[in-house]
């Protein structure tokens, strides 16, 4: 399909990457809100997530992480033993989400600057579009920071056509086209396997796809961002969240969200706000030495299962007191979901109702040795929100956190 063409259903414009891993339009509706769009209305069509590209300090420890703690299986390597003098790279898979884990082997790589600067994070949010040179043409236009010109890598598997541009701090979109391609990830990537056996009775995957990544900027740069995806790359607004709806009694931020067309690809953006005490937002600013995406949104179809699961391999969540589950205004406005409110009071997990349904959502601890990333586990039952009814108990319980650190 090309970029003039018009979307027809969504069955129809499941991407190669869903289609690989046995998702349906049905199933995607309900994972990530997805909806039907026709990219020949837009100028920047984006058909989905490509991948998130991670620099680690460590990346053969953090790739066996995410296997072993998110059940990824791991499908492609690049490396000194592939001709990469610079870094090491493994490609994970989990459902229709790739994870890129990549660290510096040689001492001079930019990846280990980065990682001083920055600790363990997302560098690069890769999407992908039917059209790279359309898309870098609009955006160029729009007065957008053109990081890398469209051009073509090859290898005996295909061409895959990348470009890239610049976004809050030193994060980047790189677009990539690989309708031309059937290798594993990119060229200079080989095929691989891993050893990693999951435990006996673990689900097939912990999670099918991406559903959003958040963007932490600094205040009075938010506006700007969420300017900056609707004239650059065609977003439309989604939500706004402020004032009190954002707030507890100590720290305070703001957030919009915004999404491309068919709803694949959402980015939350926060900045902080005036508060008695330093929010999450200021944290993450401070220790990640600027901008970048704070937490991962994953989809599970199952999220009593995923967490279970995790939580057997160590990770470990936020915890929600008692009282949220107690509250009589909670129970009234949920009312009923599909399981008992005492097996989601027990793994801690948190519950919203919105016009459109209802969402079970909950949140790791920081994954890294800062308190920056941390990941969220997300289940949609028609709501097409972020959870707005749990904001103050959410933000609460990572005050709690930031007091054990001694920043808040």
């Amino acid at each position: 399909m090309t970029a003039t063409e018009p979307q027809g259903t969504l069955e129809q414009v499941l991407t190669d990457d869903e289609r690989l891993a046995e998702l349906s339009a049905e199933q995607l509706r309900q994972l990530v809100g997805l909806v039907e769009h026709d990219p020949a209305t837009d100028p920047f069509p984006v058909s989905g997530w490509d991948a998130l590209v991670w620099i680690c300090g460590n990346a053969t420890q953090t790739a066996h992480f995410f296997q072993s703690a998110f059940g990824m299986e791991l499908v492609a390597y690049s490396g000194p033993e592939t001709g990469n003098r610079d870094s090491r790279a493994y490609v994970l898979r989990s459902g229709a989400a790739r994870f890129v884990v990549t660290g510096a082997w040689s001492p001079d790589s930019p990846l280990a600057d980065h990682h001083r600067r920055h600790g363990d994070g997302i560098a690069d949010i890769a999407l992908t579009v039917p059209d790279v040179d359309r898309c870098v043409t609009h955006a160029a236009a729009q007065g957008a920071t053109v990081l890398e010109a469209p051009h073509d890598v090859s290898d005996e598997h295909g061409t895959v056509r990348l470009a890239a541009i610049a976004t809050y701090g030193d994060t980047r979109h790189t677009l990539v086209d690989r309708s031309r391609y059937t290798g594993p990830y990119l060229p200079g990537y080989v095929a691989r396997t891993s050893s990693h056996q999951r435990r006996p009775g673990a689900p097939r995957r912990l999670f099918q796809a991406i559903d959003h990544v958040v963007g932490n900027v600094e205040l009075g740069a938010m506006d700007r961002w969420v300017e900056f995806y609707r004239r650059v790359m065609g977003f439309t607004d989604m939500a706004e969240f402020i004032g009190e709806d954002i707030a507890t009694d100590y720290s305070a931020l703001m957030s919009k969200v915004v999404a491309n067309g068919n709803h694949r690809v959402k980015f939350p953006l926060n900045e902080p706000a005036a508060g008695r005490k330093r929010s999450q937002i200021d944290e993450y600013l401070e220790f990640y030495g600027g901008p970048g995406a704070q937490h991962v949104a994953l989809a599970t179809g199952d999220i009593l299962a995923t967490v279970d699961a995790m939580v057997a391999e160590g990770v470990e969540f936020l915890p929600t007191p008692d009282s949220y589950y107690e509250d009589p205004e909670l129970r009234a406005r949920i009312g009923t979901v599909r399981v008992p409110v005492e097996e989601l009071q027990r793994r801690g997990i948190l519950v919203d109702r919105d016009e459109d349904g209802y969402l079970l959502q909950v949140f790791t601890r920081p994954t890294g040795d800062r308190p920056t990333v941390f990941f969220e586990l997300i289940e949609r039952h028609g709501s097409l929100g972020f959870g707005k009814g749990n904001f103050k108990a959410l933000f609460e319980a990572i005050e709690r956190e930031q007091e054990r650190r001694g920043n808040l």
